[in-house]
């Protein structure tokens, strides 16, 4: 018995979705990887880096360690990240298309709360390579904790209380996630439609897809993307801060107190250091690293979709 010709286009579109996904994730992650973990350094205020700046960061991090130490925890990052954006990408594009067929709300509701589930899907499934990967970018060349992903796994399992260990922070990211996805990819189509309705000669490309529908070209997409990113980190950052203190927190006697829940870590962060120095801080960085990460990913996303076929044109 044969299957039906509709499933199975299901099941390809998917199977694509997924593909373009983690090819977005592995270019984004890759494209940023310096910049993340001077950003989880300052969030996080490493004894040897928490009075540098961003570039100046850079330098001590070459000078202490070498020029490769600046991608320390990316191949965990890279184990984290191709699931991750392939789960996030797919569960949007699923979500998305079964809200528009049981929901008559707003387009623009629909597209919040498709990108807001997709990251909390993805992020649930993945959160322990997050923490590993944290581990593993704070530590520094001379004082080593963690030889590596299955070393600090087991470490973490056997001596901090288990699974929890590894879902430690877990609930401000699950919190910050719906800001965070919900208006990274409500800000980008909107950015996108309105580029597209608006500046249609400068940002389209000149060709239609199969549907008739307009596609953004290289330069329109990353502009999306960057805006998208920017949006989205303002809104989420606060609890990102919390989360990488509490998944740090038992890597040094000092900061054990910021591992007894997200609320009283929450207000400590802001009792000791206040918003701006607290909440906030490594925000430059962020920026510097939220614009181009979400470029490149939604860029490399929309043009995977492009290469198998996927349509991502727009009718106006």
């Amino acid at each position: 018995m044969t299957r039906p010709k509709k499933k199975t286009g299901i099941y390809e579109a998917v199977a694509k979705n997924f593909v373009a996904g983690g090819v977005a994730g592995m270019c984004s992650k890759t494209a940023v990887a310096p910049l993340d973990r001077i950003k989880i350094l300052l969030q996080a205020q490493h004894e040897h880096y928490k009075h540098l700046g961003v570039f100046s960061g850079f330098r001590e991090i070459v000078r202490r360690e070498n020029f490769l130490a600046l991608y320390k925890g990316n191949l965990v990052q890279m184990i984290r990240a191709v699931p991750y954006a392939a789960i996030q990408f797919t569960a949007y594009e699923q979500y998305k298309k079964h809200l528009e067929e049981s929901f008559e709300q707003s387009p623009h509701v629909n597209g919040f709360l498709a990108g807001a589930a997709a990251g909390v899907t993805a992020a649930s499934i993945t959160y322990p390579l997050d923490t590993i990967r944290a581990r593993l970018a704070f530590q520094v060349t001379s004082n080593t904790i963690y030889s590596g992903i299955k070393h600090a796994a087991v470490r973490m399992l056997k001596e901090e209380g288990g699974l929890q260990a590894l879902y430690r922070g877990f609930w401000p990211t699950m919190l910050g996630m719906v800001p965070y996805t919900g208006f990274s990819f409500y800000t980008f189509e909107k950015v996108k439609y309105l580029s597209m309705k608006y500046a249609s000669h400068y940002l389209c490309s000149e060709h239609e897809t199969n549907t008739g529908g307009l596609i953004l070209n290289i330069p329109a997409k990353l502009l999306c993307g960057g805006a998208a990113g920017a949006v989205a980190h303002t809104f989420s950052y606060p609890l990102d801060v919390t989360k990488r203190r509490m998944q740090l927190a038992m890597m040094n006697p000092a900061t054990y107190k910021y591992a007894s829940g997200m609320l009283s870590t929450l207000r400590m962060i802001y009792i000791e250091n206040g918003i701006v120095k607290g909440l906030y801080r490594g925000m430059s960085v962020n920026f510097l690293r939220a614009v181009p990460f979400a470029a490149v990913g939604f860029a490399t996303y929309e043009v995977m979709k492009q290469m198998l076929n996927l349509d991502t044109g727009i009718k106006l």
